[in-house]
């Protein structure tokens, strides 16, 4: 990881931009007499805002704060995110679930995941991007791994890759870290090893389990991975983890000890028919909301008050 200068650090949710929610507590602050703004307006106050980097989330942890990671695979949830903040994206394998309409991440390819990497990546200007390594694509060689990487970054335009394994993905960590590709790992329930874990089962019960966890973490810390993801695992396990480790967690049903979550996205939103894991927690139902509206476009347009004279070109 190279070091950066000073001035360029910004703020962990991707720059001089404020954290979120801050703007609105800034606001009820001075709207009770609180601080004015500066001189000159909030515009020129303001520092450009830049993008988040691996050197950032590390000083959250260092700092014991706490930041969000969502996924991503498309230009518009990407901007949407950028603009709320989320200083970290993931373009994963789940796009096969919710992107390509697969039951498991399994048949994803890195051609497929490609384009949506390049896309999230130019309409997130402030958002550090990683994109999930997909099945098949690392697990034979080091080697293979590195040509995978290599893709993801020269031609999807990522910042850092995913893959995931424990103490035996360690050579491949190394290869590619030593090479400049930034390398976030995964623990615990492993989703492209779905069928030999015998489905989606927690991982990481009892002492043995939780003390392989541990020394798998080490191991690809060692090997130079920036941070850990831990899925589906007990609390306490993901703590032990979380102690143990320089560099950072990121839980998705692992509790609340992480130094970071990520969901993802169609979860968190609402976007789903079915069950959702028990991890996670619908903050809106934009698919309630996109169903409304096609209702009401539908009905419109059968009784002709869609498109209007506001709608058309009259002359």
């Amino acid at each position: 990881m190279n070091a950066q200068s000073a001035e360029e650090q910004p703020n962990p949710y991707g720059g001089q931009a404020p954290a979120p929610g801050s703007q609105k507590r800034e606001a009820e602050g001075a709207s009770a007499g609180g601080a004015s703004p500066a001189p000159g307006g909030a515009e020129q106050a303001q520092q450009p805002r830049r993008r988040t980097r691996i050197v950032h989330l590390q000083r959250m942890k260092d700092e014991g704060r706490k930041w969000a990671m969502l996924t991503s695979y498309d230009q518009f949830t990407a901007n949407i995110f950028d603009e709320a903040g989320i200083p970290a994206l993931l373009v994963g394998d789940s796009a096969g679930n919710n992107v390509y309409g697969y039951s498991t991440t399994l048949p994803v390819t890195l051609d497929q995941l490609i384009p949506l990497t390049r896309a999230v990546v130019e309409a997130a200007p402030h958002t550090l991007v990683v994109a999930d390594l997909p099945f098949g694509s690392y697990g034979a060689s080091p080697e293979q791994g590195f040509h995978s990487a290599v893709r993801l970054m020269k031609e999807g335009l990522a910042h850092a890759v995913k893959l995931e394994g424990g103490v035996q993905m360690a050579p491949t960590v190394k290869l590619l870290t030593d090479a400049g590709i930034p390398v976030m790992a995964h623990l615990g329930f492993t989703p492209q090893s779905e069928h030999g874990l015998g489905g989606y089962r927690v991982q990481g019960r009892g002492d043995a389990a939780v003390q392989k966890l541990v020394s798998d973490a080490l191991a690809l810390q060692e090997a130079g991975a920036f941070s850990v993801v831990l899925e589906m695992v007990p609390v306490a396990a993901a703590r032990a983890v979380t102690e143990a480790l320089r560099i950072p967690t990121v839980g998705i049903g692992a509790g609340p000890d992480c130094d970071a979550q990520v969901l993802v996205w169609t979860d968190f939103a609402g976007m789903g028919s079915g069950r959702t894991p028990r991890f996670t927690k619908k903050y809106a139902d934009a698919r309630s909301l996109l169903r409304e509206a096609a209702v009401e476009y539908a009905s419109e347009v059968a009784d002709g008050s869609f498109p209007s004279e506001e709608h058309s070109f009259l002359e």
